[in-house]
Formats: C-alpha cells, sequence, structure tokens
C-alpha cells in the first residue's frame, strides 16, 4: 500500500543512515515487514533450488546491490523505490532529484492501451489479394478460436485476443510479405509466452484456408499499442537553469549521438526496477529504443521544456511488465519489491517505472547542465576506489578525506591517486 503521511519527515537524512537504521525507517514507512527484514538480512535466496528451476546449466547466483530511492510522490502517493543495481550515484541521483520534485512540483503517470502485440509472417505471398480477402472473410473465426483454444484462462481474467490486422510488406525481388499483427489483452502477465503460443496455434487454420505458408510467429518488443507516460512539472525553475534543460533536451531530440547516451540515462532509472522485480529488463530496453526511432530519426525518449519558471518534462514510451506468473512470481526477493511499492497491476507497476526512469534522466542532465556528469558521479565513486585500493577500515576515513580533497582541487581523481594517497598515509603511519 502507499505510505504513511510522515513520509517526509521519515526520508530525511535517509542516505546518511546505516542499514540497521535503514530498515527501521522502511518498516515505520509501511514498506517492509519484519518478516522481509529478516529475509534481507539473511542475504536473501541463498540455495541453487530456484535457480535450477528458471535456468538450465546452473552453478549458483551474481548478486546485485539492491538499493531503495526515497522521496518520491508519484500520482499524490509516497513510494520507496526498490533497485537492483551495480553502479554509483544512481540511487542518490534519483532520491535527490525526486526531493528537489517533492518541494516544487508533482509527478503524473497514465497508460494508453492495453493490448500486447504479436505477429505472423508469411515471407513470400503467391497472390495478395486473394490471401487478404480470404484473411477478412475468416478473421472474427480466428480471433474466436484462438481465445477458445488458447487463450481460454486469460479471457476469464477479463483478457484474450482482442484484433488480428494484415499488414502488405514489399519484397526486395519485387513481390510481397504478409504480416498479421495479432493485439492481445494479458491482464497482469507480461503476456510473452501465451501471445506465442497464440500465435503458433494460429498457423495452422492460416494455412489451411489460405493456402499459404507461415514462417514466422513471434511477440513484438516494438508494442505502441500500449503506452505508458510520466509527466514531470517543477514550479520556480531558475530561468538559466530552466533554458539549460530546455537546450540539453533539444541537443538529444535532435542528434542520434547524444540521444543514445540520454536514453542510456533514463534506463539508468528503469532497468534496475525491471530486476528489482522481476521483468524482463531486455525486453523493454529494446522496446523503448525502437520506439525512440519509431519517428524514422533517433531521438530522445523525453522532452522538457521551460516556459515563465515552469520545467516540464515527459516520457512515453512501451513499458511492457507483469506482476504475475514468471520470475515475478516465483523469486521471494521480486515479490517483496512489488510489496514494497504497493504495486496493485502490471499498468500501475508501468506507471511506477516511467516516472523513475523520467526522474532519473532529469537528475543526469541537471548535473550535466551545472556542476558536470564527473563531480558528483566522482564523490560517490570514491567509496569504490577506497576497497579497490586495498585500504583497511581503519585507513578509509583518512583516505576518503584526502581523495575527496583530490578531487575538489584537481576536479578528477583516478585510482591511482587513490593508490598513492594511500601510501602516503602508511608512511605517515609508520613514522609516526
Amino acid at each position: 500500500m502507499p505510505i504513511s503521511n510522515q513520509a517526509s519527515k521519515l526520508f530525511q537524512g535517509f542516505s546518511r543512515l546505516d542499514r540497521a537504521e535503514r530498515f527501521q525507517r522502511l518498516v515505520q514507512l509501511g514498506a517492509l515487514t519484519v518478516d522481509d527484514l529478516q529475509y534481507l538480512r539473511d542475504g536473501g535466496v541463498q540455495d541453487t533450488l530456484l535457480a535450477d528451476k528458471l535456468i538450465e546449466n546452473v552453478i549458483g547466483y551474481f548478486q546485485l546491490p539492491l538499493g531503495v530511492a526515497t522521496n518520491f510522490c508519484i500520482d499524490g502517493k509516497d513510494y520507496v523505490i526498490p533497485l537492483a543495481v551495480e553502479e554509483t550515484s544512481i540511487i542518490a541521483a534519483l532520491s535527490k532529484t525526486a526531493k528537489w520534485i517533492r518541494q516544487q512540483g508533482e509527478i503524473k503517470t497514465w497508460v494508453d492501451g492495453e493490448c500486447i502485440l504479436g505477429q505472423i509472417q508469411l515471407a513470400k505471398i503467391k497472390d495478395f489479394d486473394r490471401f487478404s480477402k480470404i484473411f477478412h472473410d475468416n478473421k472474427q473465426f480466428l480471433i474466436e478460436k484462438a481465445n477458445e483454444d488458447v487463450a481460454t484462462n486469460m479471457v476469464k481474467r477479463g483478457g484474450g485476443v482482442v484484433d488480428v490486422h494484415l499488414r502488405r510488406l514489399p519484397r526486395e525481388d519485387g513481390g510481397d510479405m504478409a504480416v498479421i499483427h495479432l493485439t492481445m489483452n494479458s491482464c497482469d502477465a507480461m503476456g510473452a509466452n501465451i501471445i506465442n503460443q497464440v500465435l503458433e496455434y494460429l498457423k495452422e487454420p492460416i494455412e489451411h484456408l489460405t493456402g499459404e505458408q507461415v514462417t514466422m510467429c513471434i511477440l513484438s518488443n516494438l508494442n505502441d499499442q500500449k503506452l505508458t507516460t510520466a509527466q514531470v512539472i517543477i514550479n520556480d525553475v531558475d530561468p538559466e537553469l530552466g533554458e539549460r534543460l530546455q537546450e540539453a533536451s533539444f541537443f538529444a531530440e535532435k542528434d542520434p549521438y547524444r540521444a543514445a547516451t540520454h536514453n542510456k540515462g533514463v534506463m539508468n532509472g528503469i532497468d534496475p526496477v525491471l530486476i528489482a522485480t522481476g521483468n524482463d529488463w531486455r525486453a523493454v530496453e529494446a522496446g523503448m529504443h525502437a520506439y525512440a526511432a519509431h519517428s524514422g530519426h533517433y531521438q530522445a525518449i523525453t522532452r522538457w521544456r521551460y516556459h515563465d519558471g515552469r520545467l516540464t518534462g515527459q516520457l512515453t514510451a512501451p513499458i511492457i511488465v507483469g506482476t504475475v506468473g514468471g520470475v515475478t512470481s516465483l523469486h521471494p526477493t521480486a515479490k517483496l519489491c512489488l510489496r514494497m511499492m504497493g504495486i496493485e497491476s502490471a499498468n500501475h507497476l508501468s506507471r511506477i517505472i516511467a516516472a523513475v526512469g523520467l526522474v532519473q534522466n532529469l537528475g543526469a542532465i541537471k548535473a550535466l547542465c551545472t556542476e558536470g556528469i564527473i563531480q558528483g558521479h566522482m564523490k560517490l565513486h570514491i567509496d569504490n576506489l577506497l576497497l579497490v585500493a586495498g585500504a583497511q577500515e581503519h585507513e578509509m576515513p583518512v583516505l576518503k578525506e584526502r581523495l575527496q580533497t583530490w578531487l575538489s582541487d584537481n576536479k578528477r581523481v583516478s585510482l591511482t591517486n587513490a593508490h598513492e594517497l594511500l601510501a602516503e598515509i602508511r608512511l605517515q603511519q609508520i613514522a609516526q
């Protein structure tokens, strides 16, 4: 469920707490239960029994850090956002940017459409006009057969096959390719397995009716039938900053080289939530990048505009996720993360994910337009340098302070600097 009205107070200073104190705050927020805490303290899934059921040739787990972003208020409700990610600064940037929006603006989200999309390819059509007539004469029959024989359970839940339509694609050899698009309401499932079953099932009746050969059946990750939108509005934005953010957006909208990195920044927020909730992040990545090029020109998936003190940003993209079936239903950590956000449906989850991607994008371009990406990122990356340099526990506070000073003075810091400064610290300790 959405967390309590005390959220602002409980979010305050969250990043400075130790793990035990964070657990206590998350319980107070209603994001975690006592049982959840014990599961996390135990390190989550330890044996390979579950892994053996998910993939082949299992030898163990590769664990990612699981953190939470704070300060999110989406559609008037407060959220703690779980993220499974290894990259420094993502969670800090999200929490900081969400706090700015919380204080001066709002986040709104919505979903247009309800269907996922599948394709049946007939590579070489002998007579397209004849095929088209037979297809349209039997269109309703194909929909009803698919729903009766394959998607029965989906229909019972209020979903199922909604429509089929035909596309004609010219071939380089002068012939025609036919592609049938099938749309299905998959309710709260991502729907990949069921739609692929429906597509394969329809192969035989289509071939029997038309005399043409079906060559491929597969879902499409470029789903323009169901689009999720997140919108951020911030008031009283400094004019110079607002103009800079707008110009950063123009750059990514016009230049595909910049757009690729701009959109990667969006996915820095989206992918960790997908992974934390057991969703197929590769499918969402493919769909979002393809949609970013749907105009024929690869461009930014977000838009930012500034006018008279108000900054408005928007992200619209296919974000097809599930809350039932697959890993989301099997993996205890995925189920914990869904509970943490109080997710009620697949559409609800897609709206939260869109909001996180848009907020992460704002944090990234704001850093680029002001202090630059290195300053903020490297301040947090220093903790990694301490470990890689081999600093002992008692040496870390001193080394961290010196690395922060070095970064402030030189505007950069590296592992070589960490090694050199650690060597100096050890020499000084010996001299004492």
